[in-house]
C-alpha cells in the first residue's frame, strides 16, 4: 500500500477547491479575524471513526493554524484527562478531540471542565449478542463483557442506555464482568458471555469472523441511530479564551466529515498510515457505513439530553439533562455553521 501523506490525501482536492469537494459552499474565512493561536493540539484516539480529525489536518492550516499536532491517547478516559491540563492553558496536553457521548455526559456530572462544541456522526457502537440474546430486553439475567481498560465505562453506558430504555435495571438484571477486549472477545465466540459491545474496529472484526449476531446497531436502529455517538470536545477555559479559533476548528472538522463521505478509500489509508486502526479493510468499511455527510441532520443538544435521561434512568448519573446541556454545551459555534456551510 503506497504511502499518503495529509497533502498528498488533499492532492486535487487543494484548499482553496475543498469546498467544491466536500460539496460546502466557500466560506470567507480569510476575512474573519485571525485564530487567537496558531498551535493547535488534536486528540489521536485508537478508533476507526476519527477520520474527520485526520482529514481535517489540511483545512485547519487554511484556517491559520501552523502548527497542527496530534496527541495520542490509549483509552477514553485519556481524552479527558489530556484535556484537562489548562494552568496556564499554554501547558495543556491537548486543546480538541473526538469522544463518545455518553461517557462525556458523565464527564459533565462529575463536574469536569469539558464542553462539547458540537457531534460529528452518528452510528459507530454495535451491540453483538449469542443466540440467548435476539433483543436488549433478552439480556436479563445474562452476562455482559465490558473493557478493562475503559474506566470510563463507555460500553457499559451505552448497553446500560439501551437497557433502561426497554425497562430493565441495568445494575440488577444485567451480570457485568470486565476483561481485556481480547478476552472478552475470546469468551464471547466461545459462549462463555452473552454479549459485549463493539466499537470500530473491533465491530467489523466480529462481523467479518461471524462471531455472534447483531442485536443493536446504532448506525441503522432506531432510536439510536438519531443521535451523535461521536462529539467534539474541548477544555472550556480554551473556548472561552480562543473563540475564533475554536469556530475556525469545528469548521474545519465538519468539512472533513463531508469528504470522509465523498473519498472513503482514501480516509482509510489515512487512518492505517497514521498508526489510528491497523487494518484497511475494516477501517474502510467504518468510514463507508458512518452516516458523515449528515452532520446538519443531528441535533446536538437533543443527544445530550436523549442519553442525560437514559443514563438518569439507569443511575449512572445524578444530573437532569437541563444541568448537562447548561454545564456542558457550547453549542453557539456549530448552529452558526450550520446556516453558513450550505450544501
Amino acid at each position: 500500500m503506497h504511502k499518503l501523506g495529509r497533502r498528498a490525501f488533499l492532492r486535487g482536492a487543494t484548499v482553496t477547491g475543498i469546498a467544491g469537494v466536500a460539496g460546502l459552499r466557500p466560506v470567507r474565512a480569510g476575512a474573519e479575524p485571525p485564530p487567537e493561536t496558531t498551535t493547535l493540539k488534536l486528540l489521536q484516539f485508537p478508533s476507526g471513526c476519527q477520520g474527520p480529525l485526520y482529514v481535517a489536518d489540511e483545512l485547519l492550516r487554511s484556517e491559520g493554524f501552523t502548527d497542527v499536532r496530534y496527541v495520542k491517547v490509549e483509552f477514553t478516559e485519556g481524552v479527558t484527562k489530556a484535556l484537562l491540563h489548562h494552568e496556564p492553558l499554554e501547558s495543556r496536553t491537548a486543546d480538541f478531540g473526538l469522544t463518545f457521548s455518553a461517557p462525556l455526559i458523565g464527564d459533565i456530572d462529575r463536574g469536569v471542565e469539558l464542553v462539547t462544541v458540537g457531534g460529528v456522526h452518528a452510528g459507530c457502537f454495535v451491540l453483538f449478542g449469542n443466540n440467548g440474546v435476539r433483543g436488549v430486553r433478552d439480556l436479563r439475567g445474562k452476562v455482559v463483557a465490558v473493557p478493562m481498560a475503559d474506566t470510563q465505562n463507555t460500553a457499559r453506558m451505552y448497553i446500560a442506555s439501551m437497557a433502561a430504555y426497554v425497562g430493565l435495571d441495568p445494575a440488577k438484571d444485567i451480570t457485568w464482568v470486565t476483561h481485556p477486549v481480547d478476552e472478552s472477545t475470546r469468551l464471547f465466540a466461545a459462549g462463555k458471555v452473552d454479549a459485549i459491545m463493539g466499537f470500530p474496529p473491533l465491530a467489523q472484526e466480529l462481523r467479518a469472523k461471524k462471531i455472534g449476531h447483531v442485536v443493536v446497531d446504532s448506525t441503522v436502529d432506531r432510536p439510536w441511530s438519531q443521535y451523535f455517538c461521536c462529539m467534539m470536545i474541548a477544555n472550556r477555559e480554551f473556548v472561552k479564551k480562543n473563540p475564533i479559533a475554536t469556530k475556525r476548528t469545528i469548521r474545519a472538522i465538519v468539512k472533513a466529515t463531508a469528504i470522509c463521505a465523498q473519498e472513503p478509500e482514501r480516509v482509510a489509508r489515512l487512518l492505517v498510515e497514521r498508526g489510528v486502526v491497523k487494518n484497511y479493510d475494516y477501517a474502510l468499511q467504518t468510514v463507508k457505513e458512518l452516516p458523515y455527510a449528515r452532520w446538519r441532520d443531528y441535533d446536538s443538544e437533543d443527544t445530550l439530553r436523549f442519553y442525560a435521561l437514559r443514563l438518569h434512568e439507569a443511575g449512572m448519573i445524578k444530573s437532569s439533562p437541563q444541568k448537562i446541556i447548561a454545564q456542558g454545551a457550547e453549542l453557539r459555534f456549530i448552529n452558526e455553521l450550520k446556516k453558513q456551510l450550505k450544501g
